[in-house]
């Protein structure tokens, strides 16, 4: 019985950096995006404050949102495709 315990223990810790990096998929892409935003806009002789800045900002977080769905669903299909398709050896 004691013997059981301890290797029910063993593999846990042994799986647990693999579920820490499982919970750690949702952080943030980018770190300073709106760093970013403000010098390609800024790049592009757009001045801050302006229509054309507020549209160059918004287009930038429209990129960006389409990019982390693709990512999403990436994920998830390759998640589907592998439950659909298991590798038995």
């Amino acid at each position: 019985m004691r013997r059981y315990f301890a290797r029910a223990h063993i593999a846990l810790i042994l799986l647990a950096p693999l579920l820490v990096g499982c919970l750690e998929r949702r952080t943030a892409p980018l770190a300073d995006a709106a760093g970013d935003d403000d010098a390609f806009c800024r790049a592009n002789n757009v001045q801050q404050g302006s229509p054309e800045y507020v549209a160059c900002r918004k287009d930038r977080d429209v990129q960006r949102q389409q990019a982390e769905a693709r990512a999403d669903r990436r994920q998830r299909n390759l998640g589907e495709y592998m439950l659909n398709n298991p590798v038995r050896p």
